[in-house]
């Protein structure tokens, strides 16, 4: 059963249709990558899968019940992180996960201890005194160590030092192992590329692509560069009516690539060796070329 079963969501506000007919699934062990730029509907979505805001239409299901009816139920078996953590400023690290855990009615204090270890966290100073990384750190440290069956994460490393990111990728990964889904909302590409195994992309409040990322990169296109190609080469994979990529021809002297479709790989690796072409390298498409296809711009 998936963890997370929506369809055909939409949530208006007045006028505005910030999300319109959303279809998501987050299965258990699943980490699941969900994209778009600010205003795209994300932080709406996962608002209405907490029971924080109610659809205007669709199904929707978080651990088998329904958000809008049994939001204390769901919230009790899903660890919900922000990217911008607001705490009880007077209160220490330590007391902070004391409520949380309270609030929860369960802890997992071996597994806590681990997590402010691991992280090189002080559980003894006031809120106040925590820097955002800090507060970041808190609050990953009570989501992972909660014995949730479901995390649901929305910009999550914001403020966190390149070390903390690599922590937090190895709990993702953990978590997923462990049987928990993770529904991953993040700006950083490169998180969502090295942990995601499932992506959904979001435009203007509407789902343009939703599958496996193995099988979007499998739809979109290989990158082939060649360095100091021989002459005539270029002519010979023009008249495959693939020609070469600006972008790439740039990236080192004398070295020309193709944006070449998945379908037509074969082929142009077969011009390649039949030429006796030895310097070849191959990249498949990243998370970021698949997104800006849809956004055709930076991601803010």
């Amino acid at each position: 059963m998936n963890q997370i079963d929506v369809r055909g969501m939409i949530k208006r506000f007045g006028s505005l249709v910030a999300v319109d007919r959303l279809d998501l699934t987050v299965s258990p062990g699943q980490v699941h990558g969900f994209l778009g730029p600010n205003g795209a509907g994300k932080s709406t979505t996962l608002r209405t899968l907490l029971g924080l805001y109610h659809a205007d239409a669709g199904s929707i299901t978080v651990l088998g019940a329904d958000p809008a009816r049994e939001a204390s139920a769901i919230n009790r078996r899903v660890s919900y992180v922000a990217g911008d953590v607001a705490l009880w400023p007077n209160l220490t690290g330590a007391e902070v996960l004391d409520a949380l855990a309270g609030l929860r009615g369960a802890r997992r204090p071996d597994v806590e201890a681990d997590l402010i270890g691991r992280f090189d966290f002080d559980p003894d100073k006031r809120v106040r005194a925590y820097s955002k990384g800090n507060r970041q750190k808190l609050a990953l440290i009570a989501a992972f160590a909660a014995p949730t069956e479901l995390l649901i994460l929305d910009e999550p490393t914001s403020g966190l030092d390149p070390l903390m990111e690599r922590l937090f990728g190895s709990l993702v990964s953990e978590a997923a192992a462990d049987g928990r889904g993770v529904l991953l909302s993040s700006h950083l590409l490169a998180e969502v590329d090295r942990l995601c195994d499932y992506v959904t992309i979001i435009k203007d409040g509407r789902q343009v692509e939703s599958a496996p990322l193995s099988t979007l990169r499998h739809l979109s296109t290989t990158t082939i560069r060649v360095g100091s190609p021989p002459p005539g080469l270029v002519d010979d994979i023009a008249a495959l009516g693939i020609s070469p990529s600006e972008s790439v021809s740039d990236a080192a002297d004398g070295e020309v690539g193709w944006a070449v479709p998945r379908s037509e790989v074969p082929h142009v690796l077969g011009v390649l060796s039949a030429r006796g072409v030895t310097d070849v390298t191959c990249t498949p498409a990243s998370l970021e070329e698949l997104f800006l296809r849809h956004y055709g711009t930076g991601v803010t």
